[in-house]
């Protein structure tokens, strides 16, 4: 039964959404979805492909142009703290080196 089907995990990264949206949008009926074994949640690809712009603008979320400028700040941004302790650590290790 290899028909397209995918997870919930990739239907959440698909869209962008966390696995327990895309359960509760299913059992809500707002994502189309078939049971299997009466457990087991199954997606069709296409069909997630067709509800994703109204999802998007549900949902409020960013399009796919991500720029690199984007991606370095939001970089730089969770992890100054470590890019920062790194510096401080080079500096001394350099003062020690040097001296």
């Amino acid at each position: 039964m290899k028909e397209g089907l995918i997870t919930v995990r990739e239907v959440a990264s698909l869209l962008k959404l966390s696995e327990k949206e895309i359960i509760d949008l299913s059992r809500g009926g707002e994502i189309p979805h078939y049971t299997i074994g009466g457990e087991f949640l199954r997606f069709r690809k296409e069909e997630i492909l067709k509800i994703k712009p109204s999802l998007q603008k549900k949902f409020n979320l960013a399009e796919e142009n991500y720029s690199w400028r984007d991606r370095f700040s939001d970089f730089v941004y969770f992890n100054d703290f470590y890019i920062i302790s790194f510096l401080v650590a080079a500096g001394l290790v350099w003062i020690i080196i040097t001296s």
